[in-house]
């Protein structure tokens, strides 16, 4: 297993989010986790990507706990959530630039809108599928995904069933964090509601 929690709870305030989660996700599995806004899916997210410290429990990403200060670690887990950003300054062309310097690999321009137009200038449904397809474009064996159907139109929900569906066949374990019904249905394996 890829992703595996024991008796997870995040508590905020005096809020219990979530407790008791047990999750175990493997290599080619896409979890789908769902539930009202405030009800912790990001949370969960950030847990495993290690920039949320679990209130209690435990969490196991690829064979260890997760640290999104580690390179290695980042290395295997690629992220977008909702606050992820890019540099306003470089063109989609050159933000892939800099991601197949970055894992050494060739990262193709592949449906990204308006290569060559600054990222400051792109729609907010622009921003979203580069940060997307670069997300799914570099080496990963974990992808986490929170509400990544947020600015997309229909067609760009339908890119983002494929987008996932093509990770999951390549072996790599998804979570993804929705209350898109339209996406659950076509993408998840298990699904969790929080």
């Amino acid at each position: 297993m890829l992703i595996r929690t024991h008796d997870l709870g995040v508590t905020a305030g005096e809020t219990e989010l979530f407790s008791g989660l047990e999750l175990a996700v493997g290599g080619g599995e896409c979890l789908v986790v769902s539930g009202a806004n405030g009800a912790g899916k990001s949370t969960l997210l950030r847990c495993l990507y290690g920039s949320q410290a679990p209130t209690s429990g435990s969490v196991s990403v690829c064979g260890g706990q997760p640290d999104e200060r580690s390179a290695r670690f980042r290395r295997r887990v690629s992220v977008v959530f909702d606050d992820s950003a890019l540099f306003d300054e470089l063109t989609p062309r050159q933000h892939l630039d800099l991601l197949s310097h970055s894992f050494g690999t060739e990262v193709d321009l592949g449906p990204v809108p308006a290569p060559d137009v600054p990222a400051a200038e792109l729609s907010a449904g622009q921003r979203r599928r580069l940060l997307l397809h670069a997300a799914v474009a570099r080496p990963h064996d974990v992808l986490l995904l929170d509400e990544p159907e947020r600015a997309l139109d229909a067609d760009g929900r339908e890119w983002l069933e494929e987008l996932i569906t093509t990770s999951v066949t390549r072996g790599a374990a998804v979570v993804v964090a929705s209350h898109h019904t339209p996406l659950t249905d076509t993408v998840a394996d298990y699904v969790v509601a929080l």
